[in-house]
This record gives structure tokens, C-alpha cells and sequence, in this order.
């Protein structure tokens, strides 16, 4: 009896040990690819003047919002025209970033080559 009390305890925990065993993982999304892309904007002067924190952040929301990041700009002396370097799955997001944010696009250039001069 006593040899057999162990047995039974391990077939009676079994199954409650079973309960706990991760499920495999499902299936994971496919990875999207990341694409880096020169905006060119023209803007009429002083229209970036109000470019504030609130209004960075509501930028920044509405481009994740599509999966575009906004990495950088650059602006001409007199500020009517923005160079600004963004990463998106397709310069069709890109766009459309664009569009929920009501900011201009003169070109759209895919710059995949990083060179430096070291």
C-alpha cells in the first residue's frame, strides 16, 4: 500500500500539471519590412511656427497609426520647405501619413543607401 500511494498521487497531479503547459506559440505575423523615404514639403511662411510638443505628438500618433515613424527634418533658412526623413513599410503609408497629418508632399524619394564620409 505504501508503494502504491506515491503512484497514485503522481497520476492524480498529472493532469493539473498538464493544465499549466504553455500552448505553442501561434503563428507569429509576418515581418514587415522597414523602408526609408525623403519627404520634400512646401509650405507657405511662418506655417511652421505653431509646430509645437501637442502637435508633434498628434503627428507621431497619426503616423504610427499606419506604421510610419518621422526620424528627421531639416528646414530652408526662411522655413517654407522641410526635408524629412521617415521609415514606413511603403511609400503608400508614407502617403497617407501625409494625409491624416494634412501636410504637404512635393516628392517622395526611397533612400535605402546610407553613405558617410568615414
Amino acid at each position: 500500500m505504501k508503494k502504491l500511494i506515491p503512484v497514485l498521487y503522481c497520476l492524480l497531479l498529472t493532469p493539473a500539471f498538464a493544465a499549466d503547459v504553455a500552448a505553442p506559440p501561434a503563428a507569429s505575423p509576418a515581418k514587415v519590412s522597414v523602408h526609408r523615404y525623403l519627404i520634400e514639403r512646401t509650405f507657405p511662411a511662418g506655417a511652421l511656427k505653431g509646430l509645437d510638443a501637442a502637435t508633434k505628438k498628434k503627428v507621431n500618433a497619426n503616423n504610427a497609426s499606419v506604421g510610419v515613424r518621422w526620424i528627421q527634418s531639416y528646414a530652408n533658412a526662411d522655413e517654407t520647405k522641410t526635408f524629412c526623413v521617415y521609415e514606413g513599410p511603403s511609400e503608400a503609408a508614407v502617403r497617407k501619413a501625409a494625409e491624416l497629418n494634412k501636410l504637404p508632399v512635393d516628392s517622395i524619394t526611397e533612400v535605402p543607401v546610407t553613405l558617410s564620409p568615414k
